[in-house]
């Protein structure tokens, strides 16, 4: 499998121009150089920035202050070294999060020609910015828009590529970006078309106590040894998303994987321990969610003193 070269290890940054309040206040000071220092003191070699499409224009077409965000970030990630994948985390019509009440994404076309739009904008922006990958969507949900999705992917893809012929590209499936999704996706458009996914397994570790998880009882706690978690797991997990990366000559990327804050600290170690010992023998990047708050923070104040250990293993 080819390696994702600049992107091996990453941190996202989730919670700030994406899945906010979209406040003055709150864009102004989530997330500051300061922040992507300390990112970069971990040993990583980029950041995912996830965006929410109102954050560059609003519902009535009026323009918003996204655009000035990223600009910081891309800046402040060159300073220190570090690559930036740009990621869309909500379209006009589609979120991965049923709370956000988006729809009528798939069966739109006037609202795909609003995703395609904007995505020719970020290319006219930041195609020649050598640091900078685009993420199309996050999460696409249901398996019956595959082959929608895989037309989606395309048209955007060939829009993009008349302003940032050279840009990075990274496409996940159904799902929630399940690892089992990525061999339904079509072959890469072009030689720079990363396959992507996302891994919190098991969800009973990983996001136990969430409220928001239907599946789970969220007054029940479980250890890591509880779990039953395992390298064999993840290699499970991810072998035929890696077997698709092999046979379009393509890498793969794992966007997002992390534990929820209701676990303890030291178990969250050893998880990360775990899967990264996977990522690294099958040669797959990855992204960790998230820096801060949002349920999963590495830098909040409860992994302070698990932190510097657990860095050598994102």
């Amino acid at each position: 499998m080819k390696e994702f070269k600049g992107y091996k290890k990453g941190v996202n940054l989730g919670g700030w121009l994406s899945q906010s309040d979209y406040a003055a206040q709150h864009l102004a000071t989530f997330i500051t150089e300061e922040d992507i220092s300390r990112i970069a003191s971990w040993g990583v070699d980029h950041v995912r920035l996830p965006v929410d499409y109102n954050v560059f224009e609003e519902k009535n077409g009026q323009s918003a202050p996204g655009y000035g965000y990223i600009e910081k970030t891309i800046e402040w990630c060159k300073k220190y070294g570090l690559n930036m994948v740009l990621d869309l985390h909500k379209t006009f019509g589609f979120s991965f999060d049923d709370q956000e009440s988006e729809s009528g994404f798939f069966e739109s076309k006037t609202l795909q020609e609003q995703f395609y739009a904007l995505w020719e904008e970020f290319a006219k922006r930041y195609g020649s910015c050598g640091n900078v990958a685009f993420e199309l969507l996050n999460e696409v949900t249901d398996k019956k828009f595959c082959a929608v999705w895989n037309g989606i992917i395309r048209e955007c893809i060939s829009r993009i590529r008349k302003y940032a012929p050279d840009r990075i590209i990274l496409v996940g499936g159904y799902w929630q970006n399940s690892p089992d999704a990525v061999p339904d996706l079509d072959a890469p458009y072009d030689d720079k078309v990363v396959y992507n996914c996302h891994c919190y397994a098991p969800l009973e570790f990983t996001h136990q106590g969430g409220e928001w998880v239907k599946e789970l009882d969220p007054s029940v706690r479980l250890s890591f040894d509880e779990c039953g978690i395992t390298a064999e797991l993840f290699r499970n997990i991810f072998k035929n998303a890696c077997a698709a990366a092999e046979k379009n000559d393509t890498c793969l990327y794992c966007g997002e994987y992390g534990v929820i804050d209701r676990a303890q600290p030291q178990d969250i170690l050893k998880w990360y321990k775990t899967i990264n010992s996977v990522f690294e023998e099958l040669g797959i990047s990855r992204c960790a969610w998230n820096y801060k708050e949002k349920d999963f923070g590495l830098s909040d104040k409860r992994m302070e003193d698990t932190i510097p250990e657990l860095a050598k293993y994102l």
